[in-house]
């Protein structure tokens, strides 16, 4: 059996204020009229059934993920009592769904992601579920070919030489944590280098047995915290205890039987504004397009406005407006955004 884990308990900081601490990135819609987290269940239909898809998510966000994915059982969405990174929110979502189904494989993606080309991303999680099965320690992942020396992400070193993309199943070398720009086109002359894009397919003992071994500590809240069917009371007393750490850094870094899959899927981690611009619709000046949005003179301009705006003369500026903030920002400086909601909403 497949199911899927989706993490979707994030607060999207780079694209505030449009998205915020109450409805974060993954509950708007940045692309067309469905939001990121309806867009990553959707992509799963056909492939995986509604009742094998679990949610993973913070209590102040339950309430957003009922409105906006009505038809993912209730049971299938699981509460972090409080964030402590991917580590803990996978080993606690494969303890609770061991409960359910066993050990079954379990594909484990971001909630914000954008994927173009769906028909080729499940042609890859296919191939990544067929190598488990038959692999029962193995550790899959897909990592995206990259077409330019992107800093912003993570890179995978494989070894061996890349054959088919979506389909052919490499060793890795290491993950590589974001690389400066001169480091990023070593890369990607080097031919063994893929994008982390933080899509891991395992089997759930797996997940557990990695999890013992790397972080003990957390293995064995969790433990403690499922000796009981009632589960619910001791998870929200215990879970403060378990390592706060990414998965990459907690167990990618330090397991051996890990895989990748080279794939080409259209996707983006859509980590800032100017992801936006790479698939939205633009002038013959670079400029995004959109129903309030007027430009003279001006070009290689984002806006996110409901009022006419108007850009006079003006290039490479983020303009965002919400009910509360407008932000007028550089294009190469708003990965800042980050670290000024961290300055005004202390």
């Amino acid at each position: 059996m497949n199911c899927a884990l989706i993490m979707a308990g994030g607060k999207g900081e780079r694209f505030w204020p449009y998205s915020t601490d109450e409805r974060p990135k993954q509950f708007i819609n940045l692309f067309g009229k469905k939001t990121m987290i309806q867009q990553t269940v959707e992509r799963l239909e056909g492939f995986i059934p509604n009742e094998q898809i679990f949610i993973v998510t913070g209590e102040r966000y339950v309430k957003l993920v009922r409105e906006q994915l009505p038809n993912i059982p209730e049971r299938n969405i699981i509460i972090e009592p409080e964030g402590r990174n991917t580590a803990p929110c996978i080993a606690l979502s494969a303890f609770y769904i061991k409960k359910i189904y066993g050990n079954v494989n379990l594909a484990v993606f971001p909630a914000d992601h954008l994927v173009r080309r769906v028909d080729d991303f499940k042609k890859a999680l296919s191939h990544a579920f067929e190598f488990v099965d038959s692999n029962e320690d193995a550790i899959v992942t897909l990592g995206i070919k990259p077409n330019r020396p992107e800093t912003g992400y993570g890179y995978i070193k494989f070894i061996g030489k890349e054959l088919k993309i979506n389909e052919t199943i490499l060793k890795v070398d290491r993950f590589v944590e974001k690389p400066d720009k001169e480091t990023a086109k070593k890369y990607i002359e080097e031919g063994n280098y893929l994008w982390n894009a933080g899509i891991f397919i395992w089997k759930i003992d797996t997940i557990l047995k990695n999890t013992k071994v790397f972080l003990q500590n957390t293995y064995n809240v969790l433990s403690k915290v499922f000796e009981d069917e009632n589960f619910k009371d001791k998870l929200r007393k215990l879970y403060g205890k378990v390592d706060k750490i990414s998965v990459d850094f907690g167990i990618m870094e330090k397991a051996k039987n890990i895989y990748v899959i080279p794939s080409e899927f259209g996707w983006d981690d859509v980590g800032s504004w100017t992801a936006v611009e790479r698939y939205s619709k633009k002038d013959e000046s670079g400029n995004v397009v959109g129903e309030n949005m007027y430009y003279f003179g001006s070009k290689g301009n984002i806006v996110k406005s409901k009022k006419k705006t108007i850009l006079n003369d003006v290039e490479d500026l983020v303009v965002i407006e919400t009910d509360e903030y407008i932000i007028v920002s550089k294009k190469e400086s708003v990965q800042k955004l980050k670290e000024i909601k961290s300055y005004l909403c202390k």
